[in-house]
């Protein structure tokens, strides 16, 4: 599993010897970014939602606990990284998940990494286990992951979905969301739902089609307007919805 971090410490030194410890030993971690202060720190969690944050706790204008008493809904992991060890309770208060001294022991540092991948690997487990259409607990509607929870859909208010890499956008009567899942999954969670593939790309409510038009493929017209191809290979499939 990968990760993605932001590195946190006021000397560039120390920064760059940690990136280059994460490059070399712990190729899995994705650095977002870095900062030295407080206020960029903030001005990062603004721009980028990480897995991990490597805190250093002792920065100009404020500390990492100034910090974190600025995100009290934070989803990343923190692990410190310090030279001080009388943090150490305040670390654990502030629910870090790993605490680690400079200079940085390199087995130290893969024991925190492969600390969070376990707990991001968890968290993943369980945000599957939420992320189907609820048949029977709650008909007719889909949840989808959130950074502090999951949102309920209602699964007859999605005109469709749109592949965007390892991510679909779900475009519903009135707006619309991103989810970090694949098209193919939602494919599957929803072909007992009266949605239909038509195209490597588009996954559509086949209730909210108000039109087809005619071609190799063809298109349909949704009721919100929006017209999608139709591909050669999905045209027979969704004409079997109208039969």
């Amino acid at each position: 599993m990968n990760l993605t971090a932001i590195i946190v410490d006021d000397e560039a030194n120390s920064r760059t010897i940690l990136r280059n410890y994460l490059g070399k030993y712990c190729p899995s971690v994705s650095i977002l970014g870095e900062a030295a202060s407080v206020k960029e720190t903030l001005e990062q969690l603004e721009s980028h939602i990480p897995d991990l944050l490597f805190l250093d706790v002792e920065m100009p204008y404020g500390n990492a606990f100034d910090l974190l008493e600025q995100v009290p809904d934070r989803t990343f992991e923190i692990v410190f990284v310090t030279a001080y060890d009388h943090y150490a309770v305040d670390a654990l208060n502030a629910q870090a998940t790993y605490y680690l001294l400079k200079p940085i022991a390199i087995d130290n540092l893969i024991k925190a990494v492969d600390h969070v991948t376990h707990i991001k690997q968890r968290e993943a487990v369980l945000q599957d286990a939420v992320l189907v259409p609820k048949v029977t607990a709650a008909e007719g509607k889909i949840t989808i992951p959130q950074q502090d929870g999951f949102e309920v859909l209602q699964i007859s208010n999605i005109l469709y979905c749109e592949a965007d890499d390892n991510y679909t956008k779900i475009y519903l009567d009135k707006g619309q969301k991103l989810v970090s899942k694949t098209l193919k999954y939602f494919e599957e969670s929803l072909n007992l739902h009266g949605f239909a593939r038509i195209h490597k790309s588009y996954l559509v409510n086949v209730s909210k089609i108000i039109r087809y038009r005619k071609g190799k493929g063809g298109s349909i017209e949704l009721s919100s307007g929006k017209e999608l191809p139709v591909s050669s290979s999905k045209k027979g499939a969704l004409l079997d919805y109208f039969k």
